[in-house]
């Protein structure tokens, strides 16, 4: 094949340290808006981003080049600095959870993402993650997923 052709869309979750209840409702959509813009930078298409206080979905397509873990760590570095500055006493768990999304599944995820306050009405965020990673077939001790 003479040419490359890739498109790499994730889902990826990650929470507060501790699942401190940080993200107050007033600033997430600065927060959100502000993520997007490191996208942007940094060559990631955001699609959708959501959450609540505890933690943050990001659908988002990579640039072939970029890795997840690098992806999620400038989102992360970058939003827990701002978030400092903005008078916050912030940062981001260690850890992360990524799943492929197939373009034929975008819209269902991206709707997903952006309605996380009425989905986290009926299930907790454990209860999500544990949902997730069954979903996706992945290996797990329940154990590393709440703490």
């Amino acid at each position: 094949m003479a040419h490359t052709f890739t498109k790499h869309h994730f889902h990826i979750v990650f929470s507060t340290k501790g699942r401190e209840e940080l993200i107050v409702k007033e600033i997430r959509p600065r927060l959100w808006s502000y993520m997007i813009g490191i996208s942007r930078k940094v060559g990631i298409i955001g699609l959708a981003i959501g959450g609540i206080e505890d933690h943050v979905h990001v659908l988002a397509e990579l640039p072939p080049a970029m890795t997840v873990p690098r992806a999620v760590n400038l989102l992360k570095s970058n939003s827990s600095r701002w978030l400092r500055q903005q008078g916050i006493k912030f940062a981001w768990q260690e850890g992360y959870s990524s799943f492929c999304v197939s373009a034929s599944n975008l819209p269902a995820v991206k709707r997903y993402v952006l309605n996380q306050e009425t989905h986290h009405r009926k299930m907790s965020l454990g209860d999500e993650l544990l949902i997730l990673l069954r979903k996706h077939d992945i290996a797990f001790d329940q154990k590393d997923v709440f703490d």
